[in-house]
């Protein structure tokens, strides 16, 4: 089960390494400034670490390009 805490800038950075470890734990932590929540840290769920699976086979079907990259979609765009 996931518990919510609140805390300050202030405490965050003073206790940065053990509000890491309570997250990683499972704790959702909101980090307020003046009172008003600003951000939220919470654990990195594993749907986003990587591709997705199959991903990386439908990549492959695509052709692979020599030159920049940033002109062939630069070209691309000026034909629109």
């Amino acid at each position: 089960m996931c518990h919510m805490k609140r805390l300050n800038v202030r405490e965050l950075h003073h206790r940065t390494g053990a509000i890491v470890d309570e997250v990683a734990r499972g704790d959702v932590v909101v980090i307020e400034k003046r009172g008003v929540p600003v951000a939220e840290l919470r654990p990195v769920t594993r749907t986003a670490k990587g591709f997705p699976a199959g991903r990386w086979e439908y990549l492959k079907k695509f052709p692979k390009l020599k030159g920049d990259s940033g002109r062939f979609i630069s070209q691309d765009r000026d034909r629109a």
